[in-house]
């Protein structure tokens, strides 16, 4: 029976559907494209799945446990390319070597059926930096690959530099500086409290580390940059060792665990330098963009929630919401970063829609900025629900439109990929010779539930409402996580 039940993957929502583990390393040159991709857009789309090579040891995995598959979409004088490989995590090669899956619960070390090292997945980002491209996981260092062909160099700790076990999946980059900031959570371990914040100059060098102590062990998936300032958004999603020694879960929910917001000068800070402001029980989700006025106030942007949003980590007693009941929606917090009051202000509702996956063009990224690109949802727009439901692989439909919503007027273009289509994380790709901000191309992967395959939608952002290029994929690439754009001549003049 324990060999039939590793041979095949469990009959439970996660592993059916469009969900259903991809599995696939190889490439595809010349997809099929209609429409016209235009010639200046010259560079590769990388992003990253959870995609469990073999069936999981913990029967109720939850999907974003799985293997770090990473793509490339290549463009290049109107043609795209496709790339695909596992990262090869110490999880991957040891359960391939063994035939089975050795990891437990997770982010439980204490339900494993071997001892790792490190036990990253690296499935939830991939970014671009200083040459490398990293894989990433927010419960370990970076994973570098080869941008070219995805073959997995190792680990990376920036030679020895890395002074905390965990790296952000969200690390940010100044695009007047150059540098990369990020941070780790539960630094020195499960269920420690501690934040180092890093900062890393262009070439690689670290030149700010600070150890923080936050109010709760607790996750920080992102964060947010100002000019001076680093800004950590806590979720209530709290750690207990003891917990996960007795087989349960890394998180739990808790109702009575106000939303932390630690605040940190960016420069030459000490561990007392920070304050951890607070507002009302909430899920503080992905940010948008963060900056300063002339007075020195920041304005911070990002997806909030009244509701648990992942919501398979109930609370103690149990109590989860309904999923078609969390709305997540795109809100600006105000506020002094020199207050002695530490309540936050109530924040300001941008955008009334079910929204997340923010997107800005990153060289407004830390400064003031007027657009802003997401995934979003409106009922209204007529997708086949009944058709999408069964295949849809769990869960609840997430997001049916991309959204472009212009942050100085409040107005909303939305584009609708058809009846039977879900969007995944857009990223925005700059026109090439325009410094105007969100003046290029939206591009993200679609998954298409009629044809049960993955589609690239390609929009110009001065015709938003129309798709300029489809991109047709052979294949279906499970939901992913994140991803990035980088211009090929970034490519070379850092590789």
């Amino acid at each position: 029976m324990g060999t039939k039940v590793e041979s095949a993957f469990p009959d439970r929502p996660q592993f059916q559907g469009f969900m259903k583990p991809c599995r696939l390393e190889g490439e595809i040159q010349a997809l099929e494209v209609r429409g016209s991709i235009p010639e200046e857009i010259d560079g590769t789309f990388y992003r990253v799945m959870p995609d469990p090579q073999l069936p999981p040891f913990v029967e109720n995995d939850p999907w974003f446990n799985g293997d770090g598959n990473i793509a490339a979409f290549t463009i290049k004088d109107g043609s795209v390319s496709f790339r695909q490989r596992y990262v090869r995590t110490e999880k991957f090669t040891r359960e391939r070597e063994a035939k089975r899956a050795l990891l437990g619960k997770y982010r439980n070390k204490f339900t494993d059926a071997v001892e790792f090292k490190v036990r990253s997945t690296a499935n939830t980002n991939v970014v671009y930096f200083n040459g490398q491209l990293l894989a990433l996981k927010e419960d370990a260092p970076p994973y570098a690959l080869d941008p070219a062909t995805l073959e997995t160099k190792g680990l990376y700790d920036f030679e020895g530099q890395l002074p905390s076990l965990t790296f952000t999946a969200h690390p940010k980059f100044d695009p007047k500086t150059g540098e990369m900031i990020c941070f780790g959570y539960e630094a020195k371990g499960d269920g420690t409290p501690d934040v180092c914040y890093y900062n890393v100059s262009p070439d690689g060098k670290f030149t700010e580390v600070v150890w923080l102590v936050a109010p709760v062990a607790a996750m920080i998936h992102d964060f947010a940059v100002t000019e001076n300032w680093v800004l950590f958004p806590v979720i209530p999603q709290v750690c207990d060792i003891e917990r996960m020694k007795q087989g349960g879960e890394h998180w739990q929910w808790s109702s009575e665990t106000p939303f932390y917001l630690g605040v940190l000068p960016r420069r030459g800070a000490k561990p007392t330098d920070v304050k951890w402001f607070e507002y009302k029980n909430s899920f503080p989700g992905h940010t948008a963009n963060a900056y300063e006025d002339e007075n020195g106030n920041i304005t911070m942007d990002l997806g909030l929630s009244e509701k648990n949003v992942f919501f398979w980590w109930p609370d103690a007693q149990g109590n989860a919401p309904e999923p078609s009941s969390i709305l997540s929606q795109l809100v600006q917090f105000n506020f002094n970063p020199r207050s002695e009051d530490l309540n936050l202000p109530s924040p300001k509702i941008l955008q009334q829609h079910n929204t997340e996956f923010y997107r800005i063009d990153d060289r407004f990224a830390t400064q003031p900025y007027k657009h802003c690109f997401m995934d979003l949802m409106d009922p209204t727009l007529g997708t086949d629900f009944p058709t999408i439901g069964p295949k849809l692989g769990g869960g609840y439909p997430l997001y049916n439109s991309l959204g472009h919503f212009d942050v100085s007027t409040g107005k909303t273009e939305i584009y609708f990929p058809g009846r039977t289509h879900m969007v995944q994380e857009p990223v925005f790709i700059p026109r090439s010779g325009s410094t105007v901000e969100g003046d290029g191309y939206l591009l993200a992967l679609i998954n298409n539930y009629d044809s049960m395959s993955s589609e690239l939608h390609l929009l110009d952002t001065r015709d938003f409402t129309k798709a300029k290029a489809i991109i047709l994929l052979p294949i279906r690439l499970r939901q992913g996580l994140h991803g990035n754009w980088v211009d090929a001549a970034d490519l070379k003049t850092s590789a």
